[in-house]
């Protein structure tokens, strides 16, 4: 029962943390655009494989 008095607030920081860190990476413009590094990958430039 004692572990659950430090269990708890660790996984609360831990739930604080990751929901802090997602807020930046929305508010830092990081999902604005999702499918453009996936059609890098698909549509190479032929250009710098020579």
């Amino acid at each position: 029962m004692e572990s659950l008095f430090i269990l708890i607030p660790i996984a609360a920081i831990f739930v604080a943390i990751a929901g802090a860190i997602f807020v930046w990476a929305v508010k830092g413009d990081q999902f604005e655009d999702l499918d453009r590094e996936g059609e890098r990958i698909l549509f190479e430039d032929d250009e710098h494989s020579k």
